[in-house]
């Protein structure tokens, strides 16, 4: 097997305090020798980093510390601990932090309310403030100073040069008669740290889909070993094994049922609540639950191999790539802070010309460095997303990256693959019509059509089988694309397919059998021929069930505005029919697999933003020349990986709920990009012209980034 070529290895970042941060990492990473590319996620707290496997890690760790911040790697084993304990440490860190800065804030406000300028007052407030600013508020002063040797700063560079000044003038001011600002600078302290833990909170709910997702996982597993049964943890099992798994119980992980039969509990992986019957040779995924039957089950897939950490890996992936519109926000905060502190200079030096009050000109000067810290702009875009591909994962939609959030928005036209997609994609022989011997024409037919492994060959073959006809040994055969199969079965060369194919190959066709043709396709039906010696000898049809949900789901992206296509290789007659059922009418017909991209492009051609919905092999590239590839799940790997939406289920709803959440979730993004635009803007000239005082601009500033990630949450809600 050959060696990958590239890897990608996730690693937990502390210390980040905003997209600045967030981006100043992702450059040193993306600088570093083996590094393909580096993507951060500040709301995340993670990097995301595609390198070489002999990439130095140890070196990339190093890099990210020079600037002052700490990166771990995150193993497989580690991925639940490390999703789960990582928000409610931060929680649990800043709740702390508050609750003892508040102790000492609290009385510290009341002494500098009650008037009295005395001595032992000013010095009283002087020694409450010094726990707070220097211990509970030591985190920003940490930071800044990291960054300073950087020559960078941040956010947290804001925060201390602001409370610093603040209770440094205090200090100096203690041996004159000028006003101390050491409840300023402790109030700063206090709001921030309470906007950090409610920040926390709200980020850990964002985060939740996947927590949820990886606890669903089963403990442990019943596994037959040594002619008896014993308890495992399922990442020990191996392929081949034999599981058993009792009634209630959750499957450990993927396998094939080989003894026993059950309805099992799938919503953790299609997103549909009611149960579905496995019987023996069926597939089973792991973590979802078996209701009933005792099974026995032989294990295909373990760990990161499981339909689950597929999912779970595809959810992660879109949570931490970035939405075009979020490089905006992330070359503004690169800039803003050293613009911020310009700012308070100008503000403070402007103030202290014009009045000559050292007081004024500091307090406005610090407003202006807290007011505007750009934490709301870094949380605006990954909050969103986090939170709106977890309420898909818990849908059955999966997105793939963030840039679909932004396409689907624009999206007038969804066009779907018939076979497997709009319809169940599992045809049956419905109809078989011949003059000669039935038995004959049936084991021909479908000795070539079970050899040649297409779907409408299966149901054939199948259809042979039932009808107690046993099939034989094709000499030769050949499939002739989109059009049909030719072979050699009793030393006699059998064609078989659509009416072109049988004029290309000089067969006669009878008009009776094309009488009969015409009257299947108007049912629905496909139908071909079948011949041998110059001559049609019979016609068959195979029929593929329409979804259930197929017509709710085209009436459903109408109501939304967006026009339902279908396309499909079948004629035109029986893809009307289909159409019909459904309530598309317009429908491309008879295209070759190989064209179905090239309809995608001249749809775009004549001005359409185009969704594909597919599941084949040869949906793939359809999929990817669409404007939004939308995958079925429970099609082929191929298409799944073309795709930029995965529908886990197939269920053609699916369609117009994807494209709505994914609305909605770049609707946040743009609410929250405006809100923290909007709000810088108009804070700082209030601040600059003295409208506000540092502890309203803190508690502002606090609000502003826990407001951001509250409206991101709202998305939890979407109900489809």
């Amino acid at each position: 097997m050959a060696k990958p070529t590239q890897e990608t290895v996730t690693f937990d970042v502390e210390g980040m305090t905003c997209a600045s941060c967030a981006l100043r990492i992702e450059r040193v990473l993306g600088r570093q020798t083996g590094v393909y590319s580096a993507m951060v996620n500040f709301a995340g707290q993670e990097a995301r980093v595609t390198l070489a496997p002999d990439a130095d890690r140890v070196q990339l760790a190093a890099a990210v510390a020079k600037l002052g911040y700490e990166v771990t790697e995150v193993g497989e084993e580690d991925e639940r601990e490390s999703v789960v304990a990582r928000y409610s440490k931060e929680v649990l860190y800043q709740r702390r932090n508050v609750l003892l800065a508040a102790l000492f804030t609290a009385p510290l406000m009341a002494l500098s309310m009650l008037g009295d300028d005395s001595t032992w007052q000013r010095y009283a407030q002087a020694a409450l403030a010094v726990p707070v600013v220097f211990v509970f508020g030591a985190q920003f002063h940490r930071i800044a100073w990291k960054r300073l040797r950087t020559f960078d700063a941040t956010m947290d560079t804001l925060i201390s040069i602001g409370t610093l000044v603040a209770f440094g003038y205090s200090i100096w001011a203690l041996s004159t008669e000028d006003p101390v600002f050491f409840e300023t600078s402790a109030m700063i302290v206090t709001l921030i740290l309470l906007g950090r833990y409610f920040e926390a909170r709200a980020k850990g709910r964002a985060s939740q889909a996947v927590t949820k997702l990886l606890e669903l996982s089963a403990r442990e597993a019943r596994v037959i070993r040594n002619e008896s049964q014993v308890m495992v943890d399922p990442l020990d099992l191996r392929p081949g094994e034999r599981m058993i798994v009792l009634p209630g119980e959750k499957i450990p992980t993927d396998g094939v049922i080989v003894a026993g039969q059950s309805t099992i509990d799938e919503s953790m992986l299609t997103g549909e609540s009611q149960a579905v019957t496995r019987i023996v040779g069926d597939e089973v995924f792991g973590a979802t639950v078996n209701q009933e039957g005792r099974l026995e089950v032989e294990v295909r897939h373990v760990g990161p191999n499981t339909a689950l950490a597929r999912i779970v890996r595809l959810v992660e992936d879109a949570q931490a790539s970035k939405a075009p519109v979020q490089h905006l926000a992330d070359r503004i905060s690169a800039v803003f802070v050293p613009v911020v502190i310009a700012i308070a200079i100008v503000v403070f030096v402007g103030w202290l010309l014009g009045n000559g009050d050292v007081a004024g000109a500091l307090r406005n000067g610090v407003a202006v460095l807290i007011i505007a810290c750009p934490c709301a702009l870094g949380l605006a875009t990954p909050t969103a997303i986090m939170v709106g591909s977890g309420r898909g994962a818990e849908l059955g939609i999966l997105f793939k990256n963030a840039e679909v959030f932004e396409r689907a928005h624009t999206i007038d036209t969804v066009l779907f693959d018939k076979t497997g997609t709009l319809t169940r994609g599992a045809m049956t022989l419905s109809d078989v019509s011949t003059a000669e011997d039935e038995t004959l024409f049936l084991r021909r037919v479908a000795t070539l059509e079970a050899a040649s492994g297409h779907p409408i060959g299966i149901a054939v073959a199948l259809g042979a089988e039932e009808r107690g006809i046993v099939l034989g040994e094709p000499e030769s055969l050949s499939a002739v694309a989109g059009s049909g199969v030719v072979g050699v079965i009793d030393s006699v060369e059998v064609t078989i397919g659509k009416p072109k194919l049988m004029a290309d190959r000089g067969l006669h066709v009878p008009g009776a059998f094309e009488d009969e043709m015409r009257a299947f396709e108007r049912q629905g039906k496909t139908a071909f021929l079948a011949g041998w010696d110059g001559e049609v000898r019979g016609i068959l049809a195979v029929a593929d069930t329409v979804r259930a949900t197929a017509a709710d789901a085209v009436a459903q992206l109408w109501k939304e505005g967006a026009e339902a296509a279908m396309i499909t290789g079948d004629n035109r007659t029986t893809a009307e029919a289909i159409g019909q059922q459904v309530g598309i009418s317009n429908i491309v017909a008879e295209v070759l697999p190989g064209d179905k991209a090239a309809e995608v492009v001249a749809l775009q051609a004549s001005g359409k933003t185009v969704a594909f919905v597919g599941d084949g092999i040869n949906d793939a590239p359809a999929l990817t020349a669409a404007d939004l590839g939308m995958a079925v799940g429970s099609g082929t790997d191929v298409a799944i990986e073309a795709g930029a939406i995965v529908l886990v289920s197939g269920d053609p709803r699916l369609v117009p709920t994807g494209l709505r959440l994914a609305k909605a979730t770049f609707r946040t993004i743009r609410q929250n990009l405006g809100w923290a635009f909007g709000y810088n803007v108009a804070a700082i000239p209030l601040a600059a012209a003295g409208l506000l005082n540092p502890m309203i601009a803190a508690a502002a500033m606090a609000f502003s980034s826990v407001s951001v990630v509250t409206n991101s949450l709202r998305l939890r809600r979407f109900s489809g």
